[in-house]
């Protein structure tokens, strides 16, 4: 099991950030087994929201444990994604915090719901005893911003091509969480992101979080101590753009692959790239 990155004094050396009613952090990051996905606890005065759920009864657990950890109640739960390893974690949280309030945007609600029986039928048996129990679709919510202790947290791209992929945004302490569409430390995962109209809105997302010049970038999946700042954005843009690159000269999902090693040989060849490079050479559907 890898490490849990605690990042609830991650602002410490900054006298502003020890001021009163200034957020902080705790990212738990799971293992492999849940797909290396990340979740965040945001921490106020007198309340804490939690991004995203864990993938496993575990993970949940684990996450709980830093809401306890952290002293202050859960007010609300906001899942970022419509993937499982974002929500599933859910139910297991609502047993331990029942008052908690699970929200999302209206396009991430209706993507969840598609697919919800599918994903649970999928996934429980091969889950075991880790895999969610009754998981209950979360509440759409219109707004555009949520608040910890009265500090807004803007939830950004919430319509158009990306709209089932929103993230937010934390100007008092210009930090981006939730947002599946950054990584770390791994192939980027291109199945999901098939169309060119899908990997242009990707791109442009990048490049306007980029201009927000953010001190805290939290990748939706990334490696244990992993970097969590905006070079993280620039690592994505870039492998995007050398995949993109990569498709162009390639006759086939092969040669994508081989192109990709080359350029980060440091991950070799893994399920990530290869459905991605099938899937977008069309030689798989996904």
């Amino acid at each position: 099991m890898k490490n849990i990155t605690t990042l609830a004094l991650l602002l410490a050396t900054s006298q502003a950030a020890m001021a009163k009613g200034d957020l902080t952090f705790d990212v738990y990051n799971a293992d492999e087994n849940s797909f290396n996905v990340t979740s965040t606890l945001v921490i106020g005065e007198t309340e804490t929201l939690l991004i995203d759920t864990g993938f496993t009864r575990a993970d949940a657990l684990r996450i709980a444990a830093k809401v306890m950890d952290a002293g202050k109640p859960l007010k609300t739960i906001f899942i970022s994604q419509a993937d499982p390893d974002y929500y599933f974690g859910a139910s297991q949280l609502l047993e331990i915090f029942p008052e908690a309030n699970v929200i999302t945007t209206p396009a991430v609600r209706e993507a969840i719901a598609k697919k919800l029986e599918t994903k649970v039928s999928f996934w429980g048996p091969k889950m075991g005893l880790n895999a969610p129990e009754n998981p209950k679709l979360p509440t759409a919510i219109n707004a555009r911003q949520i608040t910890v202790d009265n500090q807004i947290i803007e939830i950004r791209d919430a319509e158009g091509v990306l709209a089932h992929r929103p993230y937010l945004w934390v100007p008092s302490e210009k930090a981006i969480l939730g947002n599946v569409g950054i990584v770390q430390g791994m192939h980027v995962w291109m199945a999901d992101t098939q169309s060119q109209q899908e990997v242009d809105a990707w791109l442009t997302q990048l490049e306007e979080m980029q201009a927000l010049k953010p001190k805290l970038v939290v990748p939706g999946h990334m490696m244990e101590d992993g970097k969590l700042d905006a070079s993280t954005i620039s690592f994505t843009h870039t492998w995007i753009e050398r995949f993109e690159a990569a498709k162009k000269r390639s006759d086939n999902s092969a040669e994508v692959i081989d192109a990709m090693v080359k350029h980060y040989p440091q991950f070799g060849s893994d399920f990530s790239l290869e459905l991605g490079a099938k899937v977008h050479m069309k030689e798989a559907s996904w």
